[in-house]
């Protein structure tokens, strides 16, 4: 396998990285190379050698939706971390990928923009926001987002407006055809500043009162299955509180599964596992997980 530090010295790239330590679970083994570009020229240099090599490319946000598995990744995983800037023009925000949710919002308030107040609190990025379609409280990605640039598999420069990226539920078009993106462009709505801060603090205090905040976790673990709530049925079956080794489902709302004491990907995985198939034993509801598990 070719030395992606040795071949780039002036980049930020490191070998056999723990990506425990960038996951919200924190579980996961070690990834071959990690690499942070500070620049779009970066990542196509990088990529360029890793696509010469055969080097699988996982590339990755704020890990707040996703476990990986004990073994790590394979080849090249990039985090897209500097890649942070948010520019606000009339009603249009552009966020860089990289850029948390939270700063999005946040700077949609500063302007007076309404429309994607439902996204304050949410720990992930924007980046895999639109890959997902994420949403909460009735808003979603879809509904706001105007247009997307992202970096093709053959290293080109492509944009794409909103209606073309077949948002679903969790779902996007970017999941199938291994673009990396690089910006979105959302077109919010004029409103009061006063009205949408009230609105992003009456978010986070539900998140707060209802969500097992206070540990580890990939957030929501399960769609919601058409008909149902995942938490209930979770509840129902009476799972709540099951546990394996340091995994959890959470007490506090059963469509979390925490880490409460040092669990490994395997226990993470087990725990989501076992819930699926007790729930399709005993409600024949087939519940699909919203967080990505690679590498299992």
């Amino acid at each position: 396998m070719v030395n992606l530090k040795a071949k780039f010295p002036g980049y930020q790239i490191q070998e056999a990285v723990p990506l425990a330590e960038f996951t919200n679970t924190q579980v996961g083994g070690p990834a071959d190379w990690v690499f942070w570009p500070q620049d779009l020229t970066a990542l196509e240099d990088v990529l360029s050698v890793a696509q010469e090599n055969n080097m699988p490319v996982t590339v990755l946000g704020n890990a707040s939706n996703l476990v990986i598995g004990d073994e790590g990744l394979p080849g090249l995983v990039i985090f897209l971390t500097h890649f942070t800037e948010v520019k606000v023009h009339n009603q249009l925000i552009t966020a860089q990928a990289g850029s948390a949710l939270i700063a999005v919002t946040n700077a949609a308030l500063k302007a007076q923009l309404s429309g994607i107040e439902w996204a304050a609190g949410i720990p992930g990025s924007v980046g895999g926001a639109v890959y997902m379609n994420a949403g909460a409280y009735g808003g979603q990605v879809a509904e706001w987002l105007q247009s997307v640039t992202v970096l093709t598999p053959d290293l080109k420069i492509k944009t794409y407006q909103g209606t073309e990226l077949e948002f679903g539920y969790r779902h996007s078009l970017i999941q199938e055809t291994g673009d990396i993106i690089l910006d979105a462009t959302f077109k919010l709505t004029l409103g009061q500043y006063a009205e949408i801060e009230a609105k992003m603090e009456d978010y986070n205090t539900r998140r707060a009162s209802k969500q097992p905040l206070e540990y580890p976790s990939c957030g929501s673990t399960f769609k919601r299955p058409e008909g149902y709530y995942a938490g209930k049925l979770i509840m129902d079956a009476g799972l709540q509180g099951y546990t394996i080794g340091g995994a959890q489902v959470s007490k506090k709302h059963a469509g979390f599964i925490v880490n409460v004491n040092h669990a490994s990907a395997h226990e993470y995985i087990q725990v989501i596992r076992h819930v699926q198939a007790v729930v399709q034993e005993k409600f024949g509801v087939q519940l699909e997980t919203e967080v990505r598990i690679l590498g299992e």
